[in-house]
């Protein structure tokens, strides 16, 4: 007869997930400080990255100053973040310190379809800030007719189904059978079949990839001619336009950074890689990019610093505080 209590091994505790139950995972039992530093360590990226999400999209979404439509795809850039520091981070944290899933079936499939959309929805809203940088840079006097935010907010809509339609896809296996996830119970893994990576790697890394960067290419071939010719007239908002598109454009590059040592892994292990300890640190890599891009604004952007201090000292709730001039108390 099985033994399905806690058993020791090398003085290493090893316990079952659920007892009472003869399909039970495994689980090795850690040191409690490791698990308390561990734990700490995800709730505090956890809490900034959603503080600091939320510090741009209540500046962007109260200073009128910031409606914009660059400012609306960078708005739908920090929900996808926001989700990710609420959901995504806490979860996959908890994911890779317990040995075991409680959540059930369903939330693992639920979980992973999150995961999937709010990272290529990310994907895509760099993907339209690039075209956004593109028209603002090499045709500053037409942006404002050919660039307007319906057509920003349109976008970011198109984006956000596009993605929730893609990952329901890729992932129709694990949502329909969700008792695929595991191969004990305890356990909540994704499995994806090679040539669904494949796939995967060509539609959210290989064309993304050659899109964003040929355009910032662009960008700055034309930055640079701009430079040489410029119209003294023009001086001031090509300046900006440019300062916008490289502060994006390392937004861009980090993101693309957290991206490709996660594809290098899944193509590596292949469809077998389930939801191995490789994996789960690549996860968090990317999760942590959602806690990079408001520390890129804070660095590049002072309109953000200063409505960033607006809100935190309260006088955003003062009356006409929402018709504040940031760009003038830059000066």
């Amino acid at each position: 007869m099985l033994n399905w209590g806690a058993t020791n091994t090398d003085n290493e505790t090893i316990q079952y997930c659920f007892p009472n139950n003869e399909l039970s995972c495994t689980k090795n039992v850690k040191p409690g400080a490791e698990y308390i530093m561990m734990y700490i360590f995800i709730s505090t990226v956890s809490v900034f990255t959603v503080f600091l999400n939320l510090l741009v999209i209540i500046s962007i979404a109260h200073f009128k100053q910031l409606h914009t439509p660059t400012n609306v795809l960078i708005f739908s850039l920090a929900v996808a973040d926001l989700i990710v520091g609420l959901i995504v981070t806490p979860v996959q944290g908890i994911k890779l310190i317990e040995p075991c899933w409680f959540f059930g079936e369903i939330f693992c499939s639920i979980f992973h379809f999150i995961f999937y959309v709010v990272t290529t929805a990310s994907l895509g809203n760099l993907i339209v800030i690039s075209v956004d940088r593109y028209i603002a840079v090499t045709d500053p006097l037409r942006y404002p007719a050919r660039v307007n935010t319906n057509k920003a907010v349109f976008s970011v809509v198109v984006n956000w189904v596009f993605n929730c339609i893609y990952s329901f896809f890729l992932l129709y296996e694990s949502i329909i059978y969700p008792e695929k996830n595991h191969t004990c119970i305890g356990e909540c893994m994704l499995i994806i079949k090679l040539g669904y990576i494949i796939t995967d790697v060509i539609v959210t890394l290989v064309t993304p990839c050659c899109l964003i960067i040929s355009l910032y290419m662009k960008i700055c071939f034309v930055a640079k001619h701009q430079a040489e010719h410029i119209n003294s007239l023009l001086d001031k908002k090509v300046k900006s336009e440019k300062k916008a598109a490289r502060t994006l454009g390392v937004v861009v590059m980090v993101y693309l950074l957290c991206w490709i040592p996660y594809y290098i892994a899944a193509l590596s292990l292949g469809q077998d890689s389930g939801d191995t300890l490789v994996i789960n640190i690549m996860y968090w890599i990317l999760c942590m990019n959602s806690c990079l891009n408001p520390l890129i604004y804070a660095m590049f952007y002072r309109w953000f610093r200063i409505s960033t201090k607006y809100i935190l000292t309260l006088k955003i709730f003062e009356p006409s505080s929402k018709y504040l001039n940031l760009f003038m108390q830059e000066k």
